[in-house]
């Protein structure tokens, strides 16, 4: 996972933070704000949540599902700071973060917030990275991400995830997948960064899984698709 760096907090956060560290109830009450009325408490208590994930993750493990829940709030911050602590719970939590996966998926392709997409893409990184059977389950999701948001400014830091997604515990056939979607930039790439870090994650699978000739992900077709659609 990538590193987290501690963020800069306002007094009313730095505030939340204290009476949590002396009272831990009141993260009891501050996890009930994300279901709250308020969209302002929603956000603050989701920004909370995010600095505690950041200082205490296992605060936090009771909560799992009240976090998960949250991920269905109407606006964007309080689904993005959710998701990243989330993300930050993954390594010790995985199997109960898992029901995230929904909730993700569905900010993955948000329309109005590329940062809400982007937390979401790295969640589904890190949790697919967890186990072969996650990778195969979140890799058509993220396929389709790659896809839709190539040209946008969140895929570099989408490329450094994919990163850590290729150095995790992912099933062979995602391997192949992953490197055959990868392998045009890696050879072609606009921009220096692009190509350097396709290149790399592409080499690393190569060598890693002893690839040859790989191919990316087929496209499903569905019945009443449009032929000129097609790639």
């Amino acid at each position: 996972m990538a590193d987290q760096a501690i963020e800069e907090i306002s007094s009313e956060e730095a505030a939340q933070l204290a009476t949590i560290e002396h009272d831990r109830a009141a993260l009891a009450a501050l996890v009930e704000d994300l279901s709250g009325n308020s969209r302002r408490k929603r956000q603050l208590a989701a920004r909370v949540v995010h600095l505690v994930a950041q200082r205490e993750p296992e605060l936090l493990a009771p909560y799992t599902s009240d976090l998960i829940d949250a991920l269905y709030r109407p606006e964007a911050q309080t689904r993005w700071e959710v998701l990243d602590a989330l993300t930050i719970l993954v390594p010790d939590y995985a199997k109960e973060i898992g029901a995230a996966f929904e909730g993700a998926e569905t900010a993955l392709f948000d329309e109005l917030s590329s940062t809400l997409r982007l937390s979401a893409f790295r969640l589904l990184c890190c949790w697919g990275a967890t186990e072969r059977g996650r990778s195969k389950k979140v890799w058509p999701i993220l396929d389709e991400a790659i896809q839709c948001y190539h040209g946008d400014l969140e895929y570099r830091d989408m490329l450094g995830y994919l990163l850590e997604f290729a150095n995790g515990k992912i099933e062979g056939g995602v391997a192949g997948e992953l490197a055959g979607r990868l392998q045009f930039d890696a050879e072609n790439g606009k921009g220096s960064y692009l190509k350097a870090r396709s290149a790399e994650i592409y080499n690393m699978l190569v060598k890693r899984f002893k690839l040859d000739h790989p191919q990316k992900r087929a496209r499903v077709v569905a019945k009443n698709d449009d032929l000129d659609d097609e790639e």
